[in-house]
């Protein structure tokens, strides 16, 4: 997802607790700095303060980082001559959504719940053999061609 120019994430949303990995192919990439760093914080005061190298690649610079519980990711590029890419003075501030509660898998499970699937499982079984030998012996047994099969003991 390219979120600005020259700068994609690989996911569609930034989401507190995953990591993320940034592609970076703006000025600095552009005017073939060997390496670049990216200065990033998290939330208004840049908490959780860090500052990696980023791979080169072909398409460009690309880091990866765990994001925190946080209202926003602040980034910044900089390169081994000490020029940035600041966002002409802004920065690059993205949005951290939280984690939908509904998507969390909850731990409730009991040893219950398997049990009264089994027992509902059991039931449709013998449910279904019944009508299977209804509809199976019951026309026989109407018109009298039922014949039990009588064992040679």
């Amino acid at each position: 997802m390219e979120l600005v120019k020259n700068i994609f994430f690989n996911t569609d949303k930034l989401v507190e607790n995953t990591k993320v990995k940034i592609s970076y192919a703006g000025n600095l990439f552009q005017g073939n700095s060997e390496e670049v760093f990216i200065h990033y914080g998290f939330g208004l005061e840049w908490n959780y303060l860090g500052e990696i190298q980023m791979e080169k690649t072909e398409l460009g610079f690309q880091a990866e980082i765990e994001l925190p519980a946080s209202e926003t990711f602040n980034f910044c590029f900089k390169n081994e001559k000490g020029e940035w890419d600041n966002n002409g003075g802004q920065n690059y501030t993205f949005p951290i959504e939280k984690v939908e509660l509904a998507l969390v898998p909850q731990d409730e499970t009991t040893l219950d719940a398997p049990r009264k699937l089994r027992k509902s499982y059991i039931w449709s079984k013998k449910i279904r053999l019944a009508i299977y030998k209804v509809i199976t012996y019951l026309p026989k047994l109407i018109s009298g061609n039922y014949k039990r099969k009588i064992s040679n003991e």
